[in-house]
């Protein structure tokens, strides 16, 4: 650091008394110093130190001086006891009082309150406020400042204490010093500092001569210095970098903010220094002293820096170090706490020089990239140099011609002794603890020193004093500037100076490039490879560095990184044709163009692995794929280069040239082939013109591909067409829709041409043109599209009537006809379709499928209805195929017993669902029973043996049926009861218990045919246990009817027995007994009784009833003759006329008073009475206006209420 005096003044009055300058201030901007001088205010120009105008208004000695923030205003306090307020025009306008002498003044950083005070009292003042608040003191008062916020004034005091005010001059803190009134504080000043640490910090200077910080609340920062002096002012820079202090040692002394000394301002002073401050946002510094004496110096920081490869070293505030990575830009601060006075670092080591001691780093870690210093050594002594170099295991000091090799212990090892002053130093490498260094000295020789060799090696010798010097990366070339700004690059193997150039004052080589260099000069930077001329752009301060396109610029006090594109070097090889080294220029840094342009050279010069190497770089894949097929085409063993640079030139729009190098490689194709893709129709007529073998139908195809794919399809069409290429012309007709040019084309093909007709009709479909379509294909004979055609046009009436006159395609109509109405919910006509077409699994797949579905979804009802779908199917089969009759019959049976099962089925689910039903507790008792039996050797899908025995146990509970509910009851606890129910099953088993064991007669089925009542509960079918005969049930209420099947004996058919139980009965007389009753009289009563002689019984169906005999297990039918036959009343007989190629089944109602219906279509039985019982119950749920729909057997019966009751 250096002082450098601007101007100095000397302050006298008119008697040329010297006046002490007790007080001096800056305005805000620097360019006028206010000056307290005697009984004056003097202002100077800071420029020139010319005095502006002396303002007098005091009556006794200027004490103090300040500026307000804004620039607006300033004040000056005297001995006299007023202030005055000053404009910045040099006019007073407010002047006010004390009363005692005013020590301090102080104008708040954030607002206009300045802050005015006298020995025993401060006030405030501010332009918004018309009085002055007055705040005594309970000791002097010797200085006060502000706090950077304006919130609070420090005031110090004479007894040693500093004082903290807020703005109504209430203390809100105090810190008492140690020596008390022995040691009075005399200067203060808050750091305007805004980093965290030294924020709102308190310099405190007494006059025990120690220096001393402290916090806001009275904390004491650090530790307390001795300065050896009587302190009179402190001052902190702009932005408490630095400290000024002066007083009684006739200096003004600089110091961090940490309190260590770096130096005086100027030279000492013939009296005491009583005030000093630095000019805002420079280096200036005004000193005021006791004789009078002004002066104003600039304060010149030395740049203290150090510089190996990309990490740089420098001295900040002068006690810190800051490392910096030039390339990552990562940063790293080390504190010293004391004056730098050099810095050198090498690889992984850091020499720092404090005035008494040097202190070596070293990495934390072994990562180039690191940035964690750590202290290895420390040498505790007082070492003076002019340079100072660090190795990896020693310290190399410079001092004139002297150099010294030191360890990091402090201990000397060598030392040379050069002839002339060492002008310039630089580590070279080399292994641990032999490192090569360059000297570079005044008399203009180049040495090399090895630090483990005594004797220095000679290199070479300029003509005059060496400035700089750089060794390249081979250490094979060494550049030299000397004082004549000449850059000399020498071969030093060789001894030869290779080439030189002006205007040089710092030079480096290329780290990642041998033959590269750059230097600066004059404000530009130069950058030279090879033997290539040197180019040339502006730059500001000295290179000092250079790897790869990156160029390290020492500006001022300033290193900065520069990313300088080398362009110009690599344009320079490729002129040469020199594509590797202008590649490895490229791979330093250029921009994307400039590898653009060295991928297009080197494809022009067919150095293909350069062309690659550019392109992927800057990702043109276009290229690539040409390279690769250049590379794949060498391979195969193609050699032709002007081929090859054809290629390339049409690949880069060179068309003409490229034609012409086609044509003399006789590849006339190829040039129209690309005349053709790039649709220039009239370049490629032009050159066929100048070729004999001439393709014109090509050219058409050409023309036409490029009409079509600049959307005019019309005239592509025709070019096609013209060219012969029908299909295409057919293709883009049909895609546009121009039916009535479809058609004429299609009329005018011959028939032999079948693809393009065919293409026509496919089109003519599509538009829905059925008519034409159809007309092409009868043009071509194919009745087969045509149905096709109608099929997939669902037109079924016209395949209908096309397959009358072509019965082989039946199966393509039907088909897809069965699966259009499956798809539409026709099922049944679906069915019909499907054996139309043949195909009866089909058919019953689609069923069988509806079946599963309708019982996943609990569509009971529906099930049973398509179960007996399945079964008329089977029978239909049956019917049509003998091979598979029986199986079709028996198939016939299972699903007629699953329709029936599932019909009954959908009661009981509607009973545990809904929370009504229509039915009486005697028809869910009988459909539960009925279920209860038939599922005992089967069990259909979805049908919950819980639910049937469920509603069993329930209504026979409620019909006195006890035994059959516990014995229903205590099956159910072997079954998984649902949650819901299980209370009411477990409650219910409990209840039953208390009932009688057995059932009641009235629920007891009976057999028509052996007058036996069966139990509820038996281990057979629905069948009598005494002669096995089934039951039929009534499909209402499922009550046994009083039917009797009979079956017909062998030679009677179906037809016959019909025509004899229709034909009438043969007349007879009756006898008294004809109707089987026998009387007897006597003299005291008269009896009548039955004859039960066979005889006896006129009806042949009845006696072969009663003349039955039960063979073991075995059911034995009931079979009769023609005479039966003939004899039964055809009122009482129920035929079920099933469809062959099953027999007709015969009932004989026992009990013909009692009207049964029998179904036709499903030939199931139900009872008038039962049904006009469902009616009631359902009419006594229902309105008299409703209208009900229910579906029984297949059948939609309708049944009205209007008024009747039933109808």
């Amino acid at each position: 650091m250096r002082a450098v005096p601007a101007w100095v003044d000397k302050v006298h009055d008119r008697d040329k008394v010297e006046q002490c300058i007790y007080d001096l201030c800056f305005n805000p901007d620097g360019s006028h110093l206010v000056v307290a001088a005697g009984q004056r205010v003097l202002v100077y120009d800071t420029s020139d130190g010319s005095l502006i105008q002396p303002l007098k208004g005091h009556k006794d000695t200027v004490y103090c001086v300040c500026y307000a923030k804004d620039g607006k205003r300033f004040a000056s306090g005297s001995a006299d006891k007023t202030v005055i307020i000053w404009t910045s025009k040099l006019e007073g306008v407010l002047k006010y009082s004390h009363n005692d002498a005013i020590q301090c003044l102080a104008y708040s950083p954030v607002s206009h309150h300045l802050a005015s005070c006298a020995i025993s009292d401060f006030a405030f003042w501010s332009a918004e406020q018309k009085s002055v608040q007055k705040h005594k003191s309970s000791a002097r008062i010797n200085t006060c400042a502000w706090t950077n916020d304006g919130q609070y004034l420090a005031l110090g005091l004479g007894n040693g204490c500093i004082s903290i005010r807020n703005k109504a001059g209430e203390e809100k803190g105090h810190i008492k010093r140690p020596g008390g009134s022995q040691t009075p504080i005399w200067a203060i000043a808050w750091s305007p500092a805004k980093e965290d640490n030294y924020c709102d910090i308190l310099c405190v200077t007494d006059w025990g001569q120690t220096l001393s910080f402290y916090t806001m609340g009275g904390k004491l920062v650090g530790k307390e210095r001795n300065i050896g002096f009587d302190p009179l002012c402190v001052n902190y820079f702009n932005k408490g970098e630095y400290l000024l202090i002066g007083g009684s040692n006739r200096l003004c002394t600089l110091m961090t903010r940490d309190g260590i000394k770096l130096g005086s301002v100027g030279d000492e002073q013939p009296s005491w220094v009583w005030c000093c401050a630095a000019r805002p946002d420079s280096s200036f510094v005004a000193v005021g002293c006791q004789d009078g004496t002004l002066a104003y110096y600039q304060l010149i920081f030395s740049t203290v820096h150090g510089l190996y490869k990309e990490r740089y070293a420098f001295r900040e505030n002068t006690t810190d170090v800051i490392i910096q990575h030039l390339l990552t830009n990562q940063k790293v601060r080390i504190k010293c706490r004391d004056l730098i006075k050099k810095i050198a670092i090498y690889k992984h080591r850091l020499a720092v020089q404090l005035p008494e001691r040097v202190v070596i780093y070293e990495l934390n870690s072994g990562d180039s990239v690191g940035m964690h210093y750590r202290v290895k050594e420390k040498i505790n002594q007082k070492l003076e140099c002019n340079l100072l170099v660090v190795c990896t295991e020693h310290l190399v000091l410079c001092q004139e011609k002297r150099l010294q090799c030191l360890t990091f212990e402090g201990v000397k090892e060598r030392e040379w002794v050069m002839e002339s002053p060492i002008r310039y130093i630089k580590v070279v490498g080399g292994p641990p603890g032999r490192e090569g260094l360059l000297l570079g000295v005044k008399n203009g020789q180049v040495w090399k020193i090895y630090l483990d060799n005594a004797f220095p090696v000679s290199l070479l010798k300029v003509s005059s004093a060496v400035r700089c010097l750089d060794l390249s990366a081979s250490r094979k070339k060494l550049a030299v500037v000397d004082e004549n700004n000449q850059c000399l690059v020498y071969d030093i193997q060789k001894k030869e100076l290779l080439f030189q150039e002006p205007n040089a004052n710092s030079v480096a080589w290329n780290s990642n490039c041998e033959e590269m260099l750059c230097f600066s000069g004059n404000n530009i930077l130069s950058i030279k490879a090879s033997n290539f001329p040197v180019h040339q752009q502006k730059l500001m301060g000295f290179v000092v560095g250079l790897c790869g396109s990156k160029i390290f610029c020492l500006h001022v006090s300033t290193m900065s990184t520069i990313e300088v594109p080398l362009s110009a070097p690599m344009y320079q090889y490729l002129e040469k044709k020199m594509f590797w080294d202008a590649y490895k220029v490229a791979c330093l840094g250029v921009t994307d163009g400039d590898w653009g342009a060295l991928g297009h050279a080197a494809l022009e010069g067919l150095d293909f692995q350069v062309a690659r190497q550019a392109f992927i770089r800057i990702k043109e894949l276009k290229y690539l794929d040409l390279i690769s097929e250049f590379q794949e085409r060498q391979r195969k063993g193609e050699r032709d280069k002007e081929l090859f640079l054809a290629d390339i030139l049409a690949f880069r729009c060179k068309y003409k040239d490229a034609a012409h190098l086609y044509q003399k490689c006789s590849q006339e194709q190829k040039a129209l082939n690309m005349y053709t893709d790039l649709r220039m129709f009239d370049l490629a007529q032009e050159f066929l013109g100048s070729v004999d073998s001439v393709d014109r139908k090509a050219l058409i195809r050409k023309k036409a591909d490029w009409a079509k794919n600049i959307n005019e399809p019309r005239a592509a069409a025709e070019m096609y067409l013209s060219a012969g290429d029908t299909r295409q012309a057919i293709e883009i007709i049909g895609e546009n829709g121009w039916i009535d040019m479809l058609v004429d084309v299609g009329r005018r093909l011959d028939k032999a041409d079948h693809d393009g007709i065919v293409l026509i009709a496919q089109h003519l479909c599509r538009l829905k043109q059925l008519n034409y379509a159809t007309e092409m294909y009868r043009k071509l004979g194919d009745e087969k599209s045509i149905v096709q055609l109608y099929v997939q046009a669902r037109e079924w009436k016209e395949a209908f009537a096309l397959t009358d006159s072509y019965p082989e395609f039946k199966d393509q109509v039907y088909v897809p006809y069965a699966q259009w109405l499956a798809e539409n919910d026709k099922f049944v006509e679906a069915q019909k379709a499907f054996h139309k077409a043949g195909r009866p699994d089909e058919a019953f797949r689609v069923l069988h499928q509806l079946t599963l579905n309708a019982v996943s979804e609990s569509r009971f009802q529906d099930a049973g209805y398509y179960h007996w779908v399945l079964a008329r199917q089977c029978l239909d089969i049956a019917n049509q195929n003998e091979d598979h009759r029986m199986e079709m019959i028996n198939k016939f049976f299972e699903h007629e017993k699953y329709a029936c099962i599932y019909y009954a089925y959908n009661t009981i689910q509607k009973y545990l669902d809904e929370p009504f039903t229509s039915y009486m507790p005697e028809a869910l008792f009988n459909i539960s029973r009925f279920l209860m039996n038939e599922t005992k050797d089967v069990r259909p899908k979805g049908v919950s043996q819980f639910a049937i025995m469920y509603c069993l146990a329930k209504q026979a509970r409620n019909l006195g049926a006890y035994k059959l509910a516990r014995q229903v009851l205590e099956k159910m606890q072997s079954l998984r009861v649902p949650p819901r129910f299980q209370e009411y099953v477990d409650l219910s088993a409990l209840m039953v218990r208390s009932k009688p064991y057995h059932d009641s007669e009235d629920m007891l089925p009976m057999c028509y045919r052996c007058s036996t009542y069966n139990p509820l509960m038996t281990s057979t079918t629905n069948c009598c246990t005494n002669c096995r005969q089934p039951f039929v049930h009534s499909f209402v209420s499922f009550e046994v009817l009083p039917l009797v099947e009979f079956q017909l004996e062998p030679g009677i058919s179906d037809e016959e027995a019909v025509r004899l139980i229709e034909a009438p009965a043969p007349f007879t007389e009756e006898s008294n007994h004809s109707r089987g009753w026998l009387q007897s009289e006597s003299d005291t009563f008269q009896t009548m009784h039955f004859d039960e002689s066979p005889a006896s019984i006129a009806d042949p169906f009845t006696a072969r009833l009663m003349s039955f005999e039960n063979v073991g297990d075995e059911f034995v039918p009931v079979v009769v003759n023609q005479a039966t036959l003939q004899a039964m009343d055809p009122c009482a007989v129920l035929i079920c006329r099933w469809p062959h190629p099953l027999r007709y089944q015969f009932y004989r109602n026992l009990l013909p008073d009692l009207q049964v219906t029998l179904c036709n279509c499903c030939n199931k039985v139900r009872t008038t009475h039962a049904m006009i019982t469902f009616l009631l119950v359902i009419y006594s749920h229902k309105t008299s206006s409703i209208k009900m729909k229910m579906k029984i057997n297949c059948h939609q019966i309708v049944f009205y209420f209007p008024n009747t009751l039933y109808s």
